[in-house]
């Protein structure tokens, strides 16, 4: 009884908590009575026990991963930010009275009803001391992404504090995953995102893309809002899910309040706005913690983005422009399958290295029409299973001869003596003997290298049998797709024509050899 004593004069001790929810304090308890034996009630009093049940540390974690902080493209003087001439190795602590101070001031600066209390000091010591390391990265990370936050937050009039919903969500890491399948900056569940137009097929998700992903919380938050009007319950609905908060408001006697329903919630949900609350706090109050930014490298300003127009592999762009397969993997999670679906009609993105970038531009046409090691392995692998799939075995009856197996399977004696490694035509009852149906790779050898040989001698003789015909080109061609058109290159079309580069225009003329 005695630490059910102790919940309920914290959960009295915050401003205005309760005052329309309850009559009186013992009804608090014995609400909280029915429904936790004394053990839950210990668990639900205790900050840290609150952290320990949340997905932050998980996210936090994660970010530790992220290779391209070793890379120098910021000069960020952490000297300077040092105002309090704080150690290197220095971890400042402050009374709680200083974190409410300082929370309040924060408060005062926002429409979200910023509180103190243990669950949020147990972040705080989470944030600002036991994961000092990642919280510098995830500093280092607002550089990346804040700008584009608040520009979108301000767009659909939310508060600009909510830029750090996405730090309790994924600690800034853009590739973030978790085991309930979230994913992205904002970790939106798959039926979510499709609801607030979210594209997730078999070679792209769409919740990987920045920016895509941030206009659909935007949206997300501005409709809870409109449902709940109270902030820290929309962060609770983000969590958790609507219906969850609707069951805690109704085991809560339908109270509208978080930290009523609080013990109504899910675990990891009643750690979220606390997280929420922390990370506010934190980051406001960086340079106080001697906390400062770790140089996010690549990921601030070492990237460009290029448009694709035609469907390509990631291998095939690594090969062709040279760019490591692991950056494009990274900086596009989106494209699942290491392939982005583009069309002339619709163009993606893609992200990379800013010293490749300019490569891609300038090489494009060739990406589009190069074969990667891995694809022509592919070819040869299908080549070969078609090869067997086209043939049979034939065994010699008493009788036979080359020539009427040749006459009933219609095909030649000296196709079956070259499928067969034979050197003369005596074949023997019960000898197997294999067969290429008609139309098979094999069975065309003959005729392919006749016509090898003919081109050949026209080749080396200076007589051109070649025909040429003329194409116009249409809107949104390119070299590469005509190319794959008329089964010639697109350096071959530059050299008839006489072209200098890669461009071309609707309604030009150009001819085409055979």
């Amino acid at each position: 009884m005695k630490h059910l004593q102790l919940f309920v004069l914290f959960l009295f001790s915050c401003p205005t908590l309760f005052a329309q929810s309850f009559d009186s304090p013992t009804q608090v308890a014995d609400t909280i009575e029915e429904e936790y034996s004394d053990q839950e009630i210990i668990d639900l009093n205790s900050g840290k026990a609150v952290v320990e049940e949340s997905a932050v540390m998980e996210m936090l974690e994660a970010v530790s991963n992220i290779t391209y902080f070793k890379d120098i493209y910021l000069d960020i003087d952490t000297a300077t930010m040092n105002v309090y001439g704080y150690r290197s190795d220095e971890i400042p602590v402050f009374d709680d009275e200083v974190y409410q101070q300082r929370i309040e001031a924060l408060a005062c600066q926002t429409t979200i009803p910023l509180t103190y209390n243990t669950h949020v000091k147990s972040f705080i010591d989470l944030y600002a001391n036991r994961l000092r390391k990642q919280s510098s990265r995830m500093l280092g990370l607002s550089y990346v992404y804040f700008p584009m936050f608040e520009d979108l937050l301000d767009k659909y009039n939310l508060p600009l504090e909510l830029k750090y919903l996405a730090m309790v969500e994924s600690a800034l890491n853009p590739t973030a995953g978790s085991h309930a399948g979230a994913k992205g900056l904002w970790q939106f569940m798959l039926g979510t995102g499709k609801d607030y137009g979210l594209k997730v097929t078999s070679l792209i998700d769409e919740r990987y893309d920045p920016v895509k992903e941030t206009i659909a919380a935007c949206q997300y938050l501005q409709s809870l809002y409109a449902r709940y009007e109270d902030w820290f319950l929309v962060l609770a609905a983000y969590n958790s899910g609507p219906g969850t908060v609707n069951k805690a408001i109704l085991r809560a006697g339908g109270v509208r309040n978080y930290w009523a329903i609080w013990p109504h919630l899910p675990k990891e949900t009643r750690g979220y706005v606390p997280a929420f609350i922390a990370v506010t706090y934190v980051m406001n109050f960086a340079a106080e913690h001697n906390l400062y930014p770790t140089n996010p490298g690549l990921l601030l300003h070492g990237t460009d983005t290029v448009m694709v127009r035609e469907q390509v592999g990631f291998d095939q762009i690594s090969e062709c422009v040279g760019v490591p397969m692991e950056d494009l993997v990274f900086f596009n999670p989106q494209y699942t399958k290491r392939i982005v679906p583009a069309t002339p009609d619709n163009p993606y993105s893609l992200r990379m290295p800013m010293k490749y970038a300019l490569r891609f531009v300038q090489l494009e046409d060739s990406v589009y029409a190069y074969k990667s090691k891995a694809e022509v392995v592919r070819e040869q692998i299908v080549e070969q299973v078609k090869e067997v799939s086209d043939s049979f075995t034939h065994v010699v009856k008493r009788g036979e001869s080359l020539g009427s197996i040749a006459k009933k399977y219609h095909v030649t004696v000296s196709s079956l003596k070259k499928w067969n490694r034979l050197k003369k035509e005596t074949i023997v009852p019960g000898q197997r003997l294999t067969i290429y149906r008609s139309g098979a790779p094999m069975a065309q050898v003959g005729h392919q290298q006749a016509k090898a040989e003919k081109s050949t001698k026209s080749s080396k003789s200076g007589s051109s049998t070649a025909s040429t015909r003329t194409h116009t080109v249409k809107k949104g061609e390119t070299l590469s797709s005509i190319g794959r058109k008329y089964n010639c290159t697109p350096n071959d079309i530059k050299k008839w024509n006489n072209l200098k580069s890669n461009n071309i225009k609707a309604g030009q003329k150009l001819k085409i050899k055979k």
